[in-house]
């Protein structure tokens, strides 16, 4: 079979998504390589559809149980023989995983970057490996978010299987943590950058939001949608406790995940979540990597995350099967504080500072928040998203391309190494040690900005950051490059526009104005559009024939032990609502049902849409 007709029959698509085709074939072909893809954008079936097409096994190194657990379960459900080789398992079940793989009857198994270690010199050496795929491959660089010491490891794999392919994939990555990546792995091949982009979710940020204000639009977004589940991140533990007590009050099924709580009670809490069976869970930092729950429909920060890499890889847990999801993040100079006490506690100081300090930036923004998250992946974006609170409600704008232009010549004549203290003392005409050191003061550019304050030029050169114009290199020294868009701006082939900075009068005439709608705000009732758009609350076709499909769903998902999701995501029933397919071969043409799942499900399914159409 070729790869289109792997992806039909066992996922149930018609075309790969961009990039897909091109990675999987150069895996096939016996190549490396590094791939990028945001989270619920396809990047298994980079590493699967290889499996299945080459001969041997896979082996899949992941960071946990719990996703390994999820990935296999999934696969299983379409008829794909995988299995896990992990600390979950007992002596038997392991002999009997390892005696399928020497006979060669799976084509994926999934291990931990500890058991791959141990099992290199007995099972590795004497199955035939088609190929290995590292995912979280963030995890192996010092500069990723999530640094772990056992993955470094990986690199004996290049040494002790030189004529396997590698495929590393992560979703996560900056420009520096995709290079170590390459640099750790010794990759040899392509890096596959796919867009970071997730139109499907829309963000939004609340800031200075006390605590009952936050409990109020956190239980009546929830009892507006009643259906959906969400995760709730916090930042210690305590909080979770206290924000899950106050669900509780409010009857809203909820449970807690901390590494606090015994191993036991977070597994019960992770099923329950799985299977629908509670809406929402309280979690730190550490909640949500472990699962593939496709159809969380929102996601909540009530505090202020650590990193840009960290919101990006939480709000990705929402809306993974491409159907709508709303992100909301609380932010408080108080959790800022205490993020960056942890960060001057921590190994890597200077570096988590900087990010920390973009996080902030990112909250406190005036710039539409998802072309700061895709210029911050290195994703140059050019035009607003329209699915943000900022684009919904925008700021005043002017033409700022003369004042982009001066800080980018400072820059460029500097040879792009300075920081951004150095470009505002070049502007300024400030005649500093630095600037003397390194003659600046020599430079066209010095003191072309002295009609602008300092304080409005460090706004400004936020902006020209968040708006992609320019770039921090972290691993030299926080010096400011200049990207692809600011080379556009500098040269005069595109203009810039930036935000009006409001000034203290401008302030003190509003705040009255603004304490009055905050008052108002405390005591009007919920409407979904005061948080987020109405356009992206969920609209079903035939919401009546959704519901029967859910439970429908349900039922079949308890009879085998299945989360929901697995048997079919949300985004297959809205399809089904919509399309109403009344025979087996229209019900596998909809997108996302592949043939063992068609011949499985398929008459069940057809009966109960049958059914409601003579109802109704």
């Amino acid at each position: 079979m070729n790869v289109l007709s792997i992806l039909k029959k066992y996922f149930g698509y018609n075309q790969f998504r961009p990039n897909q085709q091109e990675i999987i074939e150069d895996v096939i072909n016996g190549n490396d390589c590094l791939v990028l893809m945001p989270t619920g954008g396809g990047k298994s079936i980079c590493y699967q559809i290889p499996a299945l097409t080459m001969p041997g096994t896979a082996v899949v190194v992941s960071p946990l149980i719990s996703l390994m657990h999820d990935q296999v379960e999934s696969l299983k459900a379409s008829g794909i023989p995988a299995e896990a080789l992990n600390s979950g398992n007992d002596i038997n079940e392991d002999t009997i995983i390892r005696r399928r793989c020497m006979s060669g009857d799976l084509k994926l198994i999934y291990v931990s970057p500890e058991k791959l270690i141990s099992e290199i010199p007995y099972l590795l050496n004497n199955i035939k490996i088609s190929l290995f795929a590292i995912d979280e491959a963030h995890c192996i660089s010092q500069w990723g978010h999530d640094f772990r010491p056992e993955y470094s490891q990986l690199d004996i794999l290049h040494e002790r299987f030189p004529n396997i392919p590698i495929i590393a994939l992560t979703a996560t990555a900056d420009k520096i943590t995709r290079d170590d990546i390459v640099k750790q792995l010794h990759l040899h091949g392509k890096t596959y950058l796919s867009s970071f982009d997730r139109p499907n979710i829309s963000l939004a940020v609340k800031r200075g939001v006390s605590k009952p204000e936050k409990m109020r639009y956190i239980i009546n977004y929830i009892n507006a949608h009643p259906s959906d589940t969400g995760i709730i991140y916090c930042l210690s533990r305590k909080t979770t406790e206290s924000v899950a007590k106050d669900l509780k009050k409010a009857s809203i099924s909820v449970g807690v995940y901390h590494a606090g709580l015994p191993s036991a009670e977070r597994i019960k809490v992770q099923e329950l979540f799985k299977n629908d069976q509670i809406q929402v869970v309280c979690a730190t930092i550490a909640f949500g990597m472990g699962i593939d729950k496709s159809n969380i429909r929102w996601i909540f920060h009530y505090n202020l995350p650590k990193s840009i890499e960290s919101f990006y890889q939480e709000i990705g847990r929402a809306g993974r099967d491409g159907s709508h999801a709303d992100t909301m993040l609380f932010y408080s100079l108080s959790d800022y504080i205490q993020l960056r006490n942890f960060a001057t506690e921590s190994g890597q100081v200077e570096v988590n500072m900087q990010k920390l300090s973009r996080m902030q930036e990112y909250a406190e923004s005036n710039i539409c928040r998802r072309r700061i998250l895709l210029n911050y992946f290195g994703e140059e974006s050019g035009k607003d998203c329209g699915n943000c609170d900022i684009c919904q409600h925008p700021p005043r704008k002017f033409d700022g391309t003369e004042i982009v232009q001066k800080a980018l010549s400072a820059i460029f004549r500097a040879e792009e190494h300075i920081n951004l203290g150095t470009v505002i003392e070049i502007l300024r005409g400030i005649s500093s040690s630095q600037v003397l050191r390194h003659q600046y003061n020599q430079l066209k550019t010095f003191g072309v900005g002295k009609d602008i304050n300092s304080n409005d030029w460090h706004d400004y050169l936020l902006q020209m950051l968040q708006l992609g114009f320019i770039e921090i290199a972290y691993n030299q020294n926080n010096i400011l490059k200049i990207t692809t868009l600011g080379k556009n701006v500098l040269y005069g082939k595109a203009k810039a526009e930036l935000s009006e900075i409001e000034h203290e009068d401008k302030m003190q005439k509003s705040r009255k104005a603004t304490k009055a709608e905050s008052r108002r705000k405390e005591v009007e009732p919920f409407a979904p559009g005061n948080i987020f758009p109405e356009v992206h609350l969920s609209k079903v076709e035939d919401h009546s024939l959704f519901e029967e499909l859910r439970k429908l769903r349900m039922a079949l998902a308890n009879a085998q032990g299945f989360p929901a999701y697995i048997v079919l995501t949300d985004k297959v029933l809205h399809s089904l609502a919509s399309e109403k397919p009344t025979d087996i071969e229209a019900f596998g043409n909809i997108p996302g049902i592949g043939e063992f799942k068609k011949n499985k499900y398929g008459e069940e399914f057809i009966r109960v849409i049958k059914n409601y159409i003579q109802k109704n």
